[in-house]
């Protein structure tokens, strides 16, 4: 009887179905590998040649490849599990074992394609932790091949023919593609055609094309917004937001530049100046120079400095400022333009799962640095506008903060900080926490950060006039602590002459009827650049300075009025700017720019001396009490005036009041001082302020030098006084400053013998410093070889861990160029032609590196049109003879307007007078 087999069929772990399910998968992931491989190669491509190819073919490929993995998710998984179940009790172990394998990589390579897409709350931020994902998902695949070809090893034969052909194709595709983008001629540089500059001038702005750029491309900041929400949000409060005609105060004044410009020129060009940097969305769009152009209902006219304008700057073009950039349309990733909320999203999707040709496009390394701010914060004023000099230096907060020590490149400066601030973004973007799309660890946090696009500064009046309360409080707590006021000391009988009673602690003794002068020191602190910069003429800031006794006010200076307009005679930070008839700039009213009356900007880490006038009453004893603060408003109340006779109370939503009414903008108190004045029996030796924050006695002492010594030759001999008791007390900035005093003197003996005291303290004083002073004495001593020697040394000087190179400071380097062709004129009159030759060459070499970061550098092109001259090139020496005409300063302009000024503001011309003492009135 035969013998029935009980043990079942074996289980086929591919049906016919699952095998279809098979070949869907395979083809599937041939396709993505193909697609996988050719980004790929674009992504090494730009390692290699550091270009971007991430073109418009790019993401449309790299959206086919989010959707060829996505659709792999469920046939795999499900493919796998089943074929997982049906196989897990085959006899070979060693099959079912890198079957489960080869599942666990395709998972994985699903899930790293996932993490790396921040689906929803699957995002991966920190930079460690992605990379970690995208070169595991970049890895997988071929372990996923590898463990495929074990697996097969055990089943049906591999067709290696086939798989031969497919792969000699997909290779040959991919090639062929990746040769094909990489010959895109439109990956050939960012400088701008000539056609289409004439559009732009006296701007120097350009399009990469020489053609408009659509309103609606610079106006797309909502698509900032879909992923950069707090940044978005810091920028939309920002003043660069409010830069145009949606500002008050600049549509005031660029009407009037509009006006005058049609009237002189019978277009609006002219006005092209502005827009560069005020307007770009109208001035690119082509709508600006419509001299009907509706600077209200237009909705260009609102959109300020926006997102997309500012990160759609191609490059920076050269150090003169006046908008000189590149802008073009940035290419951005498919559907950016889309209102189809499901199309927005996918290209939200593409954009965080490939974010690197967007950072490309939005994010410049030039937009990181000192220069990119420059090229709308230095500004020089063009003929086309004041219908004067083609040239007139305007605000600069560039070359301020290039020569400070702040910046470290400036080797002249009185203070230098631990360590140098490299760029503007690290004082005005600061760091703002959040989780946000393109977060990064920020050490100031110690958590994900971005740098803030408030940019804090002193714009108080924009964020008042639009309500922006919050803005108002950020700019006031910005500006407290950047500078500090100190009633440092007395002068008997009311005269820079008299005994000088200092530095005074809270309380000092005095005499009843007797006049003195109370020395007050105003200092800059963390500030990069002069206080005030940018627009001087119109921003208000005063010294409130005010006597009590007995609650009765018996002197003040710095007082408001009725409309709260600042007494006239108060001391002002500003500059004093004058038209060709001597009036003052009272309106923004650039076109007509002529002229400083003065200019009493501090410069960073510099002090400012002011003198106070005050007699004891004779009729009380009682102590008197001195305050002085130090205040800020952004505009004074004439040119509130003007902006508000300029509003249209029918069209303009914001209310700003009438011209008339008082002057509501808020005032911000930066620093402040007190002191009580005695008549009892009071020690007049206390040398420190009480206060948490008091400042050590030497720089007291320095900073009162530094304030009189700045201001010229009228109180040298105070600043020097000033400077000895800094040494006194053991520092060596005291005989370095003297040295200082000593050489403006012309006392050069002096000037050595304080160099080589301080050169012998400790601590030793700055080396550049030091060297820049010895260079320009030994120089004027004759000592041409040492000198040349010493500020060598400085231009060499490089401190890597301070952030320090001195390489940059062209007032050192045009002195050592003057060294040179001093050198070279003495080895012509000895008659040695190989070192007159050479010393030539090199003083040549050191004004061209001049004009390298200062173009527009007068000492540089005088000196370089004498170069060329003696060495026979006259078409080079013209050249150089026309732009330093062209660069220099009328030396008429003053004798021209300053006597009307003087006759038609008599504050103003006590306040520009060479020694300024200010009476306190009752």
């Amino acid at each position: 009887m035969p013998t029935v087999s009980s043990s079942k069929p074996p289980v086929r772990p591919v049906t016919p179905r699952l095998r279809v399910v098979l070949h869907l998968v395979l083809i599937l992931f041939g396709v993505l590998l193909a697609n996988g491989l050719y980004l790929t190669s674009i992504t090494w491509l730009q390692h290699f040649t550091g270009r971007i190819y991430e073109d418009h073919f790019y993401q449309l490929m790299f959206l086919v490849h989010l959707a060829l993995g996505l659709l792999l998710i469920v046939p795999t998984i499900g493919f796998g599990l089943l074929h997982m179940v049906r196989s897990r009790k085959r006899r070979n172990r060693r099959a079912v074992k890198i079957g489960y394998a080869l599942f666990a990589v395709a998972i994985a390579i699903l899930v790293t394609g996932l993490l790396l897409m921040r689906v929803g709350s699957i995002a991966i931020v920190d930079p460690t932790s992605r990379s970690f994902v995208y070169w595991a998902h970049l890895i997988a695949p071929l372990a996923v091949i590898w463990l495929y070809w074990l697996h097969r090893l055990v089943g049906p034969r591999i067709k290696w023919n086939v798989g031969k052909r497919v792969v000699l194709a997909i290779t040959v595709i991919v090639a062929a593609m990746v040769a094909f983008q990489a010959s895109d001629p439109r990956i050939s540089g960012n400088k701008a055609p000539l056609q289409g500059e004439k559009y732009f001038e006296p701007s120097l702005a350009r399009t990469a094309t020489g053609k408009f750029i659509a309103a609606e491309t610079l106006m797309n900041d909502d698509y900032c917004l879909r992923c950069h929400e707090d940044l978005s949000n810091s920028a939309f409060h920002s003043a660069h937001r409010l830069s145009s005609f949606n500002n008050p105060a600049y549509r005031a004044s660029v009407r009037e530049t509009r006006r005058v410009s049609l009237e002189r020129m019978g277009s609006v060009q002219a006005s092209r100046w502005c827009a560069g940097c005020h307007d770009p969305v109208p001035f690119f769009s082509g709508e600006f120079d419509d001299p009907n152009y509706d600077d209200v209902e237009n909705p260009t006219a609102h959109a300020g400095l926006t997102c997309v304008a500012c990160h759609s700057i191609q490059s920076v073009n050269s150090n003169v400022g006046n908008a000189d950039y590149t802008i073009a349309e940035p290419q951005h990733y498919p559907f950016a333009y889309s209102e189809n909320p499901l199309l927005q999203e996918l290209n939200s999707l593409m954009v965080k799962a490939k974010p690197r040709f967007h950072k490309h496009e939005m994010l410049k390394p030039f937009h990181k640095e000192a220069e990119f701010c420059s090229v709308c914060h230095k500004v020089s004023l063009p003929g086309e506008v004041t219908n004067y000099k083609e040239f007139l230096r305007g605000q600069n907060h560039y070359d301020s903060y290039l020569l400070s020590g702040v910046s470290g490149h400036g080797a002249r400066s009185f203070y230098y900080p631990p360590k140098a601030q490299t760029n503007c973004n690290e004082c005005h973007m600061p760091a703002l926490a959040t989780d946000e799309f393109g977060a990064k660890y920020m050490d100031e946090l110690g958590r994900l950060g971005v740098h803030s696009h408030f940019f804090p500064s002193a714009n108080t009046a924009l964020a008042y006039w639009m309500g922006d309360t919050e803005g108002v409080q950020r700019h006031r707590d910005y500006l407290q602590g950047t500078l500090r006021v100190d009633l440092f000391g007395l002068r008997k009988g009311g005269s820079v002459n008299g005994e000088l009673i200092a530095p005074l602690g809270d309380r000092t003794k005095v005499d009843p009827g007797e006049t003195y002068l109370i020395e007050t020191v105003l200092r800059t602190l963390t500030l990069g650049h002069h206080f005030t910069q940018g627009t001087t003429d119109s921003n208000e800031i005063w010294i409130e300075l005010t006597a009590t006794q007995a609650g009765n006010v018996i002197g003040r200076s710095g007082h408001r009025d009725d409309r709260e307009a600042v007494e006239p005679d108060s001391h002002f930070v500003n500059t004093f700017m004058l038209d060709r008839d001597g009036n003052r700039i009272n309106r923004r009213n650039a076109q007509d720019i002529f002229t400083p009356l003065y200019s009493h900007q501090i410069p960073p880490g510099a002090g400012q001396t002011v003198h106070y006038r005050l007699t004891t009453p004779t009729d009380s004893t009682e102590p008197i009490e001195i305050s002085a603060r130090l205040l800020y408003r952004k505009f004074d109340t004439e040119y509130l005036d003007y902006i508000r006779r300029d509003r249209d109370p029918k069209r303009d939503k914001l209310e700003l009041g009438r011209p008339g009414d008082p002057n509501d903008l808020p005032i911000i108190e930066i620093a402040s001082d007190k002191l009580v004045l005695d008549f009892g029996d009071v020690n007049n030796e206390p040398k420190t302020k009480t206060e948490p924050d008091a400042f050590p006695l030497w720089q007291r002492w320095n900073d009162y030098g530094i304030g009189m010594l700045l201001k010229g030759k009228a109180e040298l001999r105070q600043a020097a006084d000033a400077f000895r008791h800094v040494e006194e007390l053991g520092r060596f900035d005291g005989p370095l400053n003297l040295a200082r005093v000593q050489f403006t003197e012309g006392d050069l003996d002096g000037a050595t013998e304080s160099l080589h005291r301080a050169a012998t303290m400790e601590p030793l004083p700055p080396s550049w410093t030091h060297s820049w002073l010895s260079g320009i004495v030994n120089r004027q001593q004759g000592n041409l070889d040492a000198a040349a020697e010493s500020l060598r040394n400085v231009l060499e000087t490089k401190i890597v861990e301070r952030g320090f190179d001195f390489s940059l400071d062209y007032e050192v380097r045009n002195q050592l160029g003057l060294t040179l062709v001093d050198l070279f004129q003495r080895a012509e009159v000895q008659g040695d032609s190989d070192a007159s030759e050479r010393l030539l060459a090199e003083a040549e070499m050191h004004f061209e590196k001049v004009l390298e970061v200062d173009s527009e550098n007068v000492t540089a092109h005088a000196n370089l049109a004498e170069i060329f001259a003696w060495s026979g090139d006259t078409e080079k020496a013209e050249h150089h003879r026309m732009l330093h005409a062209k660069y220099k300063p009328d030396d008429n302009a003053a004798e021209v307007a300053i006597p009307a000024a003087r006759r038609r503001y008599p504050a103003a011309n006590h306040a520009a007078e060479d020694l300024v003492i200010y009476d306190l009135t009752p």
